[in-house]
């Protein structure tokens, strides 16, 4: 009983890796996946009359703007990012253990003997010998709560970057916002904080459907490794990616709705226009008014094509520096 008890604080003060770990998630989720998104928000914040798809929107971004308008935008998510992804994939790491604790199995200490292999060796690195005994919906709802978690970084993280995305000027004159510190300071100069957290419910709703990603990456993680001589690193790629796309499959009509309101004109000493949503329910109307049930699906198809890569790689680097980490 003394050396369970040992082992609690052994095993919590262990949390850090997934914070520290999941810093190199973020920079290479970035890396590969920003081109893809930016796509994806031009097309889901804009009418079929400018781009008839993601490969006109992409040559045309290219023709207009130069590849660096691909990655338009992308220093708030280089820091969000790193920053969001360390909060969420620590955060993730700590509820798999807290619940494996406390809510499925609370007899089970981390000390006790275990068939399942140590957390260095098993394909899922942030996975502890007590988190190993969580089951797959388990792993979902560590993903809610960590997305719940991340969700008051994510959403004034977000809300920039989606305004500076939209921003089809190339000549930056004609922009309203010359960079990322130029919007937040806008913004919170004409509307608070309040207007800085514009799209909070949104986005808590969109990561709500972090329980299909981490339930999923576990259930293809344990048939992968049962089924398959592959790396622990390789098991990362496929699960993640794939996962991943899964999420994005549940959750795009959410995302769609969420963009709306972020690059709604917001009005006021902005003097950016008039607001057309008060609430989550007008946007989603709106968009089906616009396109019907396809108008949820707009963009889809970069997004998904961003899900596999940028996700694979993102886990491989999380789960590979958790390995690495005493």
């Amino acid at each position: 009983m003394a050396a369970d008890q040992k082992q609690k604080p052994a095993a919590a003060s262990k949390n850090y890796k997934g914070f520290v770990a999941g810093v190199f998630s973020g920079i290479a989720k970035l890396t590969v996946g920003h081109p893809f998104d930016t796509i994806k928000v031009r097309l889901q914040t804009t009418d079929a009359s400018r781009f008839s798809g993601p490969l006109q929107c992409v040559v045309q971004t290219v023709r207009n703007e130069g590849v660096r308008g691909l990655y338009k935008g992308a220093s708030p998510p280089l820091v969000g990012w790193m920053f969001m992804d360390s909060v969420m994939l620590g955060s993730l790491t700590v509820y798999r253990r807290l619940l494996a604790e406390h809510v499925f199995h609370p007899d089970l200490h981390p000390s006790s003997p275990s068939k399942k292999p140590p957390e260095t060796e098993g394909p899922i690195a942030a996975t502890s010998h007590a988190a190993a005994h969580l089951p797959s919906y388990g792993h979902g709802l560590a993903g809610v709560l960590a997305g719940c978690t991340v969700s008051f970084i994510a959403a004034p993280v977000e809300h920039v970057k989606a305004r500076l995305q939209i921003q089809y000027a190339a000549k930056k004159s004609a922009r309203l916002y010359s960079g990322p510190v130029d919007c937040l300071r806008k913004i919170y100069g004409a509307h608070g904080v309040r207007g800085v957290y514009k799209g909070l419910f949104a986005t808590l709703l969109f990561r709500s459907f972090f329980f299909f990603w981490w339930g999923s990456y576990d259930v293809l993680s344990r048939a992968l490794s049962k089924r398959t001589n592959l790396s622990a690193p390789a098991i990362n790629f496929w699960a993640g990616g794939l996962s991943a796309q899964i999420f994005w499959i549940t959750s795009y009509p959410s995302d769609v709705v969420k963009q709306r309101i972020m690059t709604d004109p917001m009005g006021g000493g902005l003097n950016d226009g008039t607001p057309r949503f008060k609430n989550w329910l007008q946007a989603a109307k709106a968009v089906y008014r616009e396109g019907g049930v396809k108008g949820y699906w707009r963009g889809f198809v970069p997004c998904f094509l961003r899900a596999f890569p940028a996700n694979a790689m993102a886990l491989v680097a999380f789960e590979g520096v958790m390995r690495a980490l005493p």
